[in-house]
């Protein structure tokens, strides 16, 4: 009887055929995250930093960007596009190629920007992809020894004792410290004239005697405080710093209308507003593996930063929130970008 199966060269083409076929289908029901997440990157990834070499982004872009190249086995590009308060390096990002291959380093001021602009040329919010915040800067309330108060409930007594007798110092006008100054006046009614400086003659002041008090860096004013030259009163982040896990917080001080304080002086990445989904998650999730690093986290210690993990969706809410809250705080303090 005569067999009905092809001959065998026939039955060994057929089964490639189906080998084939079977594959294809494998491969077409793997996620398409999966896919882009396995593709990225294939190229050098540039990261804009848009203020000058030596800041919190920038140092975070360097540090975080060195690490993430090892991750990668592609190189990742500094590249520092100041100007207009880190608008103009913000709008590039918002123009660039949406693949993920050009990334933001954003600061919280560009959300101070966001609040005191309304006429910039992109939107914060809309035009952007949060990707991840990586690091965050604490901000300082520090006052001169001679000032007759140890702690953030004494130093508020003291401004409600003697209202507009007191000057405080912050790191410029509108500034993230400027901010946190004025958010903490008015959660407690008291009321201080704000005199802005830079950083460092804010702290060069405070520790000579020509100011009494400062609202700087944690990093700027770190070394005065233990050698005694200055009192440290509170920190303006959520957490204790691991700079200084001794200096309380705001919320450490027990005073009922400053349970919920927190103003975060933070750096992260944001990509263009059209970035596939899948190179997001894969940044996002690189990002938060090298922050483990112990070697990455002296490097970001030794240059005053403490690790500030947030997911893009937790950055996206915060960006949204701090750009709300600024332009409700800029409106009560009467602040001005200039």
């Amino acid at each position: 009887m005569a067999s009905d199966l092809p001959p065998p060269a026939a039955q060994s083409t057929i089964v490639r055929c189906l080998q084939a076929a079977l594959f294809c289908s494998t491969l077409a029901a793997v996620p398409a995250t999966a896919l882009a997440q396995a593709a990225f990157p294939t190229k050098p990834v540039r990261f804009v930093a848009t203020f000058p070499p030596g800041g919190g982004a920038d140092l975070t872009g360097r540090i975080l960007g060195a690490r993430l190249g090892e991750l990668w086995k592609q190189p990742v590009v500094i590249e520092n596009r100041t100007g207009a308060g880190g608008s103009v390096g913000a709008e590039l990002v918002s123009r660039a190629n949406a693949d993920g291959y050009t990334l933001l380093l954003v600061a919280a001021s560009h959300a101070v920007n966001a609040a005191l602009l309304p006429k910039l040329s992109f939107d914060l919010v809309k035009d952007f992809k949060p990707v991840a915040l990586a690091t965050a800067a604490p901000i300082l309330l520090a006052v001169n020894p001679r000032v007759k108060a140890n702690t953030l409930q004494e130093f508020t007594g003291l401004l409600r004792a003697q209202p507009d007798k007191l000057d405080y110092a912050s790191c410029g006008m509108a500034t993230t410290h400027h901010f946190t100054m004025e958010l903490y006046k008015f959660e407690t009614k008291t009321s201080a004239l704000h005199i802005p400086h830079s950083c460092a003659i804010a702290v060069a002041n405070a520790v000579g005697g020509q100011l009494d008090v400062i609202a700087v860096t944690l990093a700027s004013a770190l070394p005065f405080v233990q050698q005694g030259k200055l009192r440290a009163l509170a920190l303006s982040s959520q957490d204790r710093s691991p700079l200084a896990p001794d200096i309380p917080t705001f919320r450490d001080s027990g005073m009922p209308e400053l349970k919920n304080f927190a103003v975060e002086n933070y750096y992260g990445l944001l990509a263009p507003g059209a970035t596939p989904d899948a190179v997001v998650k894969k940044v996002e999730a690189d990002v938060r593996a090298v922050l483990q690093d112990p070697d990455l986290r002296k490097k970001l210690a030794g240059a005053g930063l403490d690790p500030f993990f947030r997911t893009g969706a937790d950055t996206a809410k915060l960006l949204r929130a701090d750009v709300e809250r600024y332009r409700r705080i800029a409106g009560v303090a009467g602040i001005k970008q200039e």
